[in-house]
C-alpha cells in the first residue's frame, strides 16, 4: 500500500513537473513572439518617421529655392524663417475624414530652418596660414559672452591652426560643432558656445539681418549688446540691403568687413521632428543655396529623441 502510494505522489509530482515546465515553455514563446512584434512595430515606425523627415527636408528645399527668386537680403521676415509648430501629419495627408485611418497610430510632425550663418564660421578663424588678430578677438568676445574664460578661444584658435597644418600631432579638422569636442572642450563649453559659432564647409560671413545680438556684439568690432540690440530693433522694420547699411545704422565711421559679415546667406539648416505613439525622431540637415536656385544637402544625420526633449 505504501508503495502504491509513493508511486501516485511520484507521478503527481512528475506530472506538476511537466506541466510547469509546458507553461514556462509557452509563456516563453509568448514573450518572444510578443517581442518581435514590438521589434518590428519599432522598425517600421522608424523608417516611415525617417521618409516623412526625408519629406519635410524636400518641401524645406523647395521654401529656400522659392525664397532665392526674390533676389532680397536673407532676414527673418521671410517666409523660410517661420517655424511649424507640432501638427497631426493627417493634417498634411486629407482635409476630411473619409480619407483618414483612424485606426493608424498618431503622428505629429515639426520642425523648422535656421539660417547657419547666424553664427560665427570658425572657417573665418585661419586665413592664409595664421590666425588673424582680429578674427581672435572676435572668438574671444564670444567666448566671454557665453560665460568662457578668454583661454577657451585660445585654446580653439590653436588647436584649430593645428589641423589646419595637419602636422603629425596635429587633431583631426572639425567637420561640424560637435567635432570641437576633439580640441578637448567640455559638454558645457560646446553648449553654451553652439548658439554662437558654426562650422561650414567654407568661409562665410555672419548675416547681419539673422544674428543674435550677441553675435552681433562679438563679430562687429567697438559695439555692445546695446548697439547690437539697435540693430536687431533697426532690422526687425527693414532688413539691411548692404553691410553698409548696417554701418550707416551704428553711426560707425571705418567701413565694416564683407568678408566677415554679409546680409544674404547659402547656408542652413534644416531641423525636423517626428513622433509616432512614444517614438520620437529628429533630424538634421545641413543645405546649401546656390547659384541657379539650386539647394543641395551637404550632410544630414537622423537619431532618436527624448519624448518632450530635442
Amino acid at each position: 500500500m505504501n508503495a502504491r502510494r509513493r508511486q501516485r505522489g511520484a507521478a503527481l509530482l512528475v506530472a506538476m513537473l511537466l506541466v510547469t515546465l509546458v507553461a514556462t515553455l509557452a509563456a516563453g514563446m509568448v514573450w518572444q513572439q510578443w517581442r518581435a512584434t514590438e521589434v518590428e512595430a519599432a522598425e517600421r515606425g522608424r523608417v516611415q518617421g525617417a521618409w516623412i523627415l526625408q519629406g519635410a527636408q524636400d518641401w524645406a528645399r523647395l521654401i529656400l529655392r522659392e525664397d532665392a527668386r526674390s533676389g532680397k537680403p536673407t532676414s527673418l521676415n521671410e517666409p523660410w524663417a517661420t517655424p511649424l509648430a507640432e501638427a497631426r501629419l493627417s493634417a498634411f495627408l486629407a482635409a476630411d475624414r473619409e480619407h483618414t485611418d483612424d485606426s493608424a497610430p498618431d503622428a505629429f510632425l515639426s520642425g523648422r530652418i535656421v539660417d547657419a550663418q547666424s553664427r560665427f564660421n570658425l572657417r573665418n578663424l585661419v586665413v592664409e596660414g595664421k590666425v588673424p588678430p582680429e578674427q581672435l578677438a572676435v572668438l574671444t568676445r564670444l567666448c566671454e559672452s557665453a560665460g568662457l574664460a578668454a583661454g577657451v578661444a585660445q585654446t580653439i584658435a590653436q588647436q584649430w591652426l593645428a589641423a589646419v597644418d595637419g602636422g603629425a600631432e596635429a587633431p583631426l579638422l572639425p567637420a561640424e560643432f560637435d567635432d570641437l569636442a576633439w580640441f578637448g572642450l567640455p559638454g558645457a563649453a560646446l553648449d553654451a558656445l553652439r548658439p554662437l559659432l558654426v562650422v561650414l564647409p567654407m568661409p562665410t560671413g555672419v548675416n547681419l539681418n539673422t544674428a543674435s545680438r550677441e553675435v552681433l556684439a562679438g563679430v562687429i568690432p567697438g559695439i555692445d549688446l546695446g548697439g547690437a540690440d539697435r540693430l536687431v530693433q533697426r532690422r526687425q522694420n527693414e532688413p539691411f540691403a548692404s553691410v553698409d547699411d548696417a554701418r550707416k545704422a551704428l553711426g560707425l565711421e571705418k567701413p565694416l568687413s564683407t568678408r566677415d559679415l554679409a546680409v544674404q546667406s547659402s547656408f542652413f539648416e534644416v531641423q525636423g521632428r517626428m513622433r509616432i505613439d512614444e517614438q520620437v525622431l529628429a533630424s538634421t540637415a545641413l543645405v546649401q543655396r546656390r547659384n541657379g536656385l539650386e539647394v543641395v544637402t551637404i550632410a544630414r544625420s537622423v537619431r532618436p529623441a527624448r519624448l518632450g526633449g530635442s
